[in-house]
């Protein structure tokens, strides 16, 4: 029989409570089985004990992990002021990770939390659920097989509601950014544009604590390019308009012979076109083989945890790791660091800390 893994879960009520529902994709899995919950508000505290019958609760996080001695901590709150400190704490304690995305406010935590994990040989995952995704994988292996001929250039754009900019960048453009790479592969260099107003920021523009504890933003227009290998740009655009919908969210990966259009979410959605709009004026959807899709939001979160579990087992890194999920903070910083600069780039960034405050 499979073995069952003893899952501890850290949630905060009111502070970015537990995320997309991380929780709950554990508490379904049959290879884990949530020993302890803890949540600083004792009213989510209660219901989060009885909505996982999890055998006992803490209001103290830290108290958790000295007395359960878990062998998977679940971080799974979005704010992420608190991811550096609780990873350290549960990779000291011996445990592998799973934790809600994005992964830090700052390269320099993402550092140590690697290094953390390498040390203990424990295992990090980030909740990007389109790493696991069979869709992805259909589309990937459709570029491979030529569906639309030479892969030229990407481009992606945030989902550019109300967050647009700088929050936009960080929540949910940390997804494109991840599948630019998957893609193209590691970014050389970055060259950003940051606007507040039609003008170009300036340290008065600096949020210096973000929304969800995500530390600096700034800027309501943000443009940027990649260096990729093999003379390939991807581009990323989040710019705040009239325009608040989100269905503009996704990657376009451009050919020489037509155009995939990736539409994200917790089940992506693929279209692809001609590159003569004269002779193959349609879209259409693109439909993976039946039955491989995760058919929620429930199921994308349980292909990560499959990984995950299989990577200790294998002792591998998982898809989703920690440093794959670093080179998202990487992008994005870049962009920041670039407008700094007034120029390109090279990536991975030599300064680590944030660029906004550095």
């Amino acid at each position: 029989m499979a073995k069952q893994y003893r899952v501890a879960v850290i949630g905060r009520t009111g502070r970015g409570n537990y995320g997309h529902n991380l929780d709950m994709a554990w508490k379904t899995h049959p290879r884990a089985r949530i020993v302890a919950v803890a949540d600083e508000q004792p009213e989510g505290l209660k219901k989060a004990a009885e909505r996982l019958a999890a055998g006992a609760s803490y209001a103290d996080w830290r108290r958790m992990l000295d007395r359960e001695r878990p062998e998977i901590v679940v971080i799974a709150m979005r704010w992420i002021d608190c991811h550096e400190e609780m990873a350290l704490a549960a990779a000291e304690a011996g445990a592998s990770i799973f934790m809600e995305k994005p992964m830090a406010p700052a390269l320099a935590a993402c550092d140590r939390m690697i290094d953390a994990c390498d040390r203990r040989h424990a295992r990090m995952v980030l909740a990007y659920n389109m790493r696991c995704c069979p869709i992805m994988d259909f589309a990937e292996k459709q570029v491979r097989e030529g569906v639309i001929g030479e892969l030229l250039e990407l481009r992606a754009r945030g989902k550019e509601d109300r967050r647009a900019g700088g929050e936009d960048m960080m929540v949910l453009g940390t997804h494109l950014f991840d599948i630019l790479r998957r893609f193209a592969g590691d970014p050389e260099w970055a060259f950003g544009r940051v606007t507040a107003g039609g003008k170009e920021i300036t340290r008065a523009d600096v949020n210096p604590n973000g929304p969800e504890g995500m530390g600096p933003i700034a800027g309501d227009t943000i443009a940027g390019a990649y260096g990729f290998p093999k003379g390939i740009t991807g581009y990323f655009a989040s710019r705040k308009s009239a325009e608040t919908s989100g269905s503009r969210w996704g990657v376009d990966l451009v050919g020489a012979g037509g155009i995939l259009r990736i539409r994200t979410g917790h089940v992506p959605e693929l279209w692809v076109s001609g590159a003569h709009p004269q002779k193959d004026p349609a879209w259409r959807r693109l439909e993976p083989p039946a039955g491989t899709k995760p058919a929620d939001e429930r199921e994308a979160n349980q292909l990560l945890i499959d990984d995950l579990l299989d990577a200790i087992e294998q002792r591998r890194e998982p898809q989703a790791s920690g440093r794959t999920a670093r080179w998202t903070i990487e992008m994005a910083h870049g962009l920041y660091a670039s407008q700094r600069a007034g120029g390109r780039v090279r990536l991975p960034l030599e300064k680590r800390e944030h660029p906004l405050i550095a």
